[in-house]
Order: structure tokens, then C-alpha cells, then sequence
């Protein structure tokens, strides 16, 4: 599963998406959660699908009808919106690997794996055909294995998309090139048939690691499927021949689907799933996925909901500490002024009198004298504390001595010779 992009819905209908699981021709599909704690899988349609109006109606109908689908070896449809801007199906979801991320990363099926896989797809197919539908798009990215067996995934889509308007314009190919039936690709008319060949290009796949028709190009493989035969030289003994069977050009000549399940499992898909049928390295990774699913859930419960509202700082950027030595009120700058304390000695009755206001304050200098007392005080209250108090008084007398200062300058110019004012009234007579 990989994180959501930001360009990702987080939430489609009432589910919660979690992350991406794969992408295909027809849309996405995502990790979802519903609020009841249901954990799905949710596929959207591609947005050019949605402008198609008879893609909807043809959805809409077919997701009606997956829904009857209940098959054991098929994902059940759980909820679907037509009506979407982006239509979209939910269906359960299965810890496990597809068929193709399974091949790609540890290599071909071994034998009683692919019958056990053949037989359960069969059945499950089987279950869909009793109901009047096709599948149309049986491939390997559309099976899942999971420890209870295989499932069969993707309804209500592939068979949407198919002779749409927007997708029966020349050079335009419905399905999975590789796994489309002959009559498919050629436009013919579609039964149960076309799903059983998918299923045999589906178990030689599993079998052998290589698709039964292979080629670099969709044109390729189309030309392939139609005109020539498959490649099967790594299978042998009945397997071969049942796939080669399903693999026929003639929709007549191929088994039934419920056919393919008794020939690969005669008592039953259930049976060989229930003694174990897939490889050890196999059910390690089966098993760690659902660890991680686990997790994921547990992770998603834990964690709280955005808080809306505004933030609060962790600690003031400004402030004075409190009475109490402890963080400083948001929106108070520099520390608080403090007054010096005088020092007066408590005497009789009159102790408890407070004195003129100027009782505090120092003797005015004489003329003449600049008078600056400081005062500094440093106390320790409690431990980690510490406080200091420095204040400064400069006399009032500041004034006068400046005062006495310029009549000193004007005496002094009195006695200078020439400096009276006597002298200038005799030089002015």
C-alpha cells in the first residue's frame, strides 16, 4: 500500500481512505475505513468514465447485480454510487497479495496451489454464471490469495466499461489484453465462455510465470489471441490439458466453468484450501500483511482527531516571571517596576503613622553639588532563584546647583576686569 499523493481524495462516501493499493485501466483502488471500523476496498472510476452517461447507467445496473454475488470465493460488493460525481464501488476487503505481485516476487505456483487456485475460480465463476452474469475481466491482478483460499474481485466494473460509447471507437479494446477471449476481442457476442478462457490464460500464468500468449505490445497480444496458439510447453499431465482446453478458440469447445473445479478438485476447492495450499514463503507474506493491517487499524484508533482552534505557545517570548517565580503572562514586557524601599525604624505610637511624602526622600545638596545615590540589592528566594533590584536617585537639587552654577558664572564675570555692568554703562555715557 502506498500513502495517498496530494492530489488524492481522503474521503469517498462515508469511508475514510488510507492509503492506495493499485491502479488499473478502470480506475484506483484505495484502503478505506467506515466509520464503524469496517476495513474495505474502494475503486473509483477513472474521471473520464464518469462523462460518459452510458457508462452510468450500465454501472449502475451492474453494481445492482454484483450485489447479488455471494459466492465463497468472490469479494462481496458492500456499498457503490452511480451517482457520484466520480462513481465509485466498495467491496470487503482481503489481506493478501494478487496473483500477479505474488508471480512477479516469488516465482510460479507450485502444482497443488494452481488446482487448488483453478478450482476455487471455478466455483466461484460457476456462482456468477447461475445469476446471468460475466465477469469480463478474470486476470491475474483481479485474484486474490489469501490463507482461506482465492477470491475473485472486481465486479460491477469491467462489465460497465464494456460497449460504452467512449469505448467502442476504432483502435479502442475492452478488458486485459493477454486474457481477453477471442469472440471479446472481436466484438462477437460475450457469454461464460470468455470467462473461462481468461481462466485458463489466468492458470498458466500461475503456473509457469508467463502469460499463455506473449508479446510487447496490446496489438501483439490481440493478434496472438485470435490467430495463434498458446504456449503451454511448461505444463504437462491433465493440468495441460484442461488448460489447453479452456484456452480453445471456439467458445463451444470450452468446459464449464463448475466443469474446471470437479476436474482440478473432486471433492471440492474447499478441501484442498482447508490442508493448506499455498507455499510456505507465501503464507510469511499473507500473514505479515495482516499483521500490518493490524497495525494500521490500531495506529488509525490511537491517534486523535485534528483540534480546531488557535494554537498556544509553548512558551511566552515576552513576560515577567509571576509572584511565585513561574512563567511570565503572555503580553507582559520587561520585568515589573520596583520602587525602592525606604528604610524607616518603627518608634512608639507614630510607627504605625505614614509620613509626609518627601519623608523618604534625601536631603537636597547644597548649591553648587550633584548628589547621585544607587542602590543595589541582591537576594536569593528559594533555589534557582535569584532577584535583583537596582535603583537610582539623582536630588531634586539637580536644578538649583545648575541654578547656582550660572549665577556663580555671572559673579565671575562681574569681577573680570571690563566685565561689570557698571563698566558697560560708563563706555555707553
Amino acid at each position: 500500500m502506498r500513502p495517498l499523493e496530494v492530489d488524492e481524495p481522503t474521503v469517498v462516501g462515508p469511508y475514510r481512505l488510507l492509503g492506495r493499493l493499485g491502479s488499473g485501466g478502470m480506475g484506483r483502488v484505495y484502503l478505506g475505513r467506515s466509520a464503524g471500523g469496517r476495513t474495505v476496498a474502494v475503486k473509483i472510476v477513472h474521471p473520464h468514465f464518469a462523462l460518459d452517461e452510458e457508462f452510468r447507467a450500465r454501472f449502475r445496473r451492474e453494481v445492482d447485480a454484483a450485489r447479488r454475488v455471494g459466492g465463497a470465493w468472490t469479494a462481496p460488493v458492500l456499498d457503490a454510487d452511480p451517482e457520484a460525481r466520480v462513481p465509485w464501488v466498495a467491496t470487503a476487503y482481503a489481506a493478501g497479495p494478487s496473483l500477479t505481485a505474488a508471480v512477479a516476487d516469488g516465482g510460479p505456483l507450485p502444482v497443488h496451489s494452481v488446482r487448488a487456485l483453478g478450482a476455487g475460480l471455478g466455483e466461484a465463476l460457476a456462482a456468477v454464471h447461475e445469476l446471468g452474469l460475466v465477469h469480463r475481466d478474470v486476470k491475474p491482478s483481479n485474484v486474490l490469495l489469501t490463507l482461506d483460499g482465492p477470491l475473485l474481485i472486481d465486479f460491477g466494473i469491467a462489465r460497465a466499461t464494456d460497449s460504452t460509447a467512449s469505448l467502442t471507437s476504432t483502435g479502442v479494446s475492452v478488458g486485459s489484453p493477454g486474457y481477453m477471449s477471442p469472440e471479446q476481442i472481436l466484438g462477437k457476442g460475450v457469454t461464460g465462455a470468455a470467462d473461462v478462457f481468461s481462466l485458463g490464460a489466468v492458470l498458466a500464468f500461475a503456473a509457469t510465470g508467463t502469460p499463455p500468449f506473449p508479446g510487447d505490445s496490446s496489438a501483439a497480444l490481440l493478434y496472438k489471441v485470435v490467430h495463434e496458439e498458446p504456449r503451454l510447453d511448461a505444463l504437462d499431465g491433465d493440468l495441460r490439458d484442461l488448460v489447453a482446453a479452456c484456452l480453445a478458440k471456439d467458445p463451444a469447445a470450452r468446459p464449464a466453468p463448475g466443469e474446471v473445479a470437479r476436474r482440478l478438485a473432486p471433492e471440492g476447492a474447499a478441501r484442498l484450501v482447508t490442508g493448506g495450499w499455498l507455499p510456505g514463503a507465501l503464507v510469511e507474506r499473507v500473514s505479515r500483511s495482516a499483521v500490518q493491517l493490524l497495525n494500521l487499524e490500531a495506529a488509525d484508533a490511537s491517534s486523535p482527531g485534528p483540534v480546531s482552534g488557535p494554537v498556544g505557545f509553548s512558551s511566552p517570548s515576552v513576560g515577567a516571571p509571576d509572584a511565585n517565580g513561574g512563567a511570565a503572562d503572555p503580553g507582559v514586557f520587561g520585568p515589573a517596576p520596583v520602587m525602592p524601599t525606604p528604610t524607616v525604624a518603627p518608634s512608639g505610637p507614630a510607627a504605625n503613622v505614614p509620613g509626609p511624602r518627601d519623608a523618604d526622600r534625601p536631603p537636597s545638596p547644597a548649591p553648587g553639588k550633584l548628589s547621585v545615590s544607587v542602590a543595589a540589592t541582591s537576594t536569593r528566594e528559594g533555589e534557582g532563584r535569584r532577584g535583583r533590584r537596582i535603583s537610582c536617585t539623582v536630588a531634586l537639587a539637580v536644578a538649583g546647583a545648575m541654578a547656582a552654577v550660572t549665577v556663580g558664572s555671572v559673579l565671575v564675570l562681574d569681577l573680570l576686569p571690563g566685565g561689570g555692568s557698571d563698566d558697560n554703562a560708563d563706555d555707553g555715557g
